[in-house]
């Protein structure tokens, strides 16, 4: 598993990690195991497991990219510009796949800072 640096954190928002690696992260913290080549989805949270059986492409998929960026605490939302110094993409950057990148660097912010506290 890719570590939650903020240089992996960067390599996201840059565009520099492959989709796969990006999706894997994020399917990981909520919870999705890949076990011989199946998705185990006991330890995700309800309201996602129903939605989500198997993990969604969120570089693919808005609605799933909405249930992400709701499933962020309020006080996680600034974690981009606070722990990494984003600043926000310019806009010729302000693409569909970009900005969704961007939410899953928040939420992984966010579920980084969950670890970290033990919750």
């Amino acid at each position: 598993m890719t570590p939650l640096t903020d240089d992996t954190l960067w390599a996201i928002l840059n565009d520099e990690l492959d989709d796969d690696t990006v999706n894997r992260l994020v399917w990981h913290g909520l919870g999705y195991r890949e076990i011989d080549g199946q998705w185990e989805a006991s330890t995700v949270d309800a309201a996602w497991r129903e939605k989500y059986p198997e993990p969604p492409n969120f570089i693919e998929s808005r609605p799933a990219t909405v249930q992400l960026t709701r499933a962020i605490p309020p006080a996680d939302k600034q974690l981009l510009k606070e722990e990494l110094g984003f600043k926000g993409y310019t806009v010729d950057q302000l693409i569909p796949r970009l900005t969704r990148r961007a939410t899953m660097v928040s939420w992984l912010l966010s579920y980084r800072k969950r670890q970290a506290s033990g919750g």
